[in-house]
């Protein structure tokens, strides 16, 4: 085992919003290179985690380091350099319906960068190749299928070339078959760029077949982080109701 710096480290994590607690002293390291699927019910805070990852919301207390540093505390073209090593895939794609596939894909170069129009076009085009869509640059999102539109979100989430990318449920509204196309893209993608992934995901047992490890998010903290086999195993009762189906209990929506 590589006793290399995990790409992300996030220390006693505690986040309220009123008097609901939603992140309860969450410690959680990333290895560089891996894809981390962090499962766990509905409510339990998932996507609240991924926004204190990437620095949108900051901890009550805790701290999320990245490549060892402190992003909560970074500030200005620190802060901007920081957050320059992530893609993100939102939930619903988040895509500008009055821009085309190209545009859509191109606009954090034209946001960010100093590229010219031809480096751009080149990089979108190298983008939308890696993830299968050819020919469909000049589309409207409207005019694509639900699959299609996730491909051109993560072209987008990838064209800067980041570090990490975060999946926000990224499989959500698809059919089956869908969802394990989703995940042999993410993979396939993971493979060729070389990012490291962390993965929201709802999808049980087939986030299994792609993820490095799985980490249960329970009750404001991790209770269990293992490879997919050794999660499958484990003795927890709580994580073992979850892979069942049988983990009841309303919780608030977060």
């Amino acid at each position: 085992m590589s006793a290399e710096l995990p790409i992300i480290q996030a220390q006693q994590l505690r986040k309220c919003f009123g008097p609901q607690v939603v992140l309860d002293g969450l410690s959680l390291e990333v290895r560089r290179g891996e894809i981390l699927a962090i499962v766990g019910r509905s409510g339990t805070g998932k996507s609240v985690l991924l926004k204190h990852l990437i620095g949108l919301l900051a901890p009550d207390s805790g701290r999320v380091l990245v490549a060892g540093e402190d992003i909560h505390r970074a500030r200005g073209r620190h802060l901007e350099r920081l957050r320059e090593r992530f893609g993100m895939l939102f939930q619903g794609g988040a895509l500008f319906d009055s821009l085309t596939v190209e545009e859509n894909v191109a606009f954090p170069l034209r946001e960010k960068t100093r590229m010219t129009a031809a480096q751009i076009r080149e990089a979108v085009h190298h983008c939308l190749k890696g993830v299968g869509l050819e020919g469909v640059e000049h589309k409207y999102p409207a005019q694509l299928s639900g699959g299609m539109r996730k491909r051109v979100a993560l072209a987008r989430a990838l064209v800067r070339q980041p570090e990490i990318v975060l999946f926000d449920e990224p499989t959500t509204g698809l059919d089956p078959i869908l969802v394990r196309a989703m995940h042999q893209l993410i993979f396939d993608t993971h493979v060729q760029f070389g990012y490291t992934a962390v993965i929201v995901s709802h999808e049980i047992p087939q986030i299994f077949e792609i993820a490095s490890r799985v980490a249960m998010l329970h009750e404001g903290t991790i209770i269990a982080i293992d490879t997919p086999e050794g999660f499958q195993r484990s003795p927890n009762p709580v994580v073992q109701q979850f892979i069942t189906g049988s983990l009841e209990g309303p919780l608030e929506p977060v």
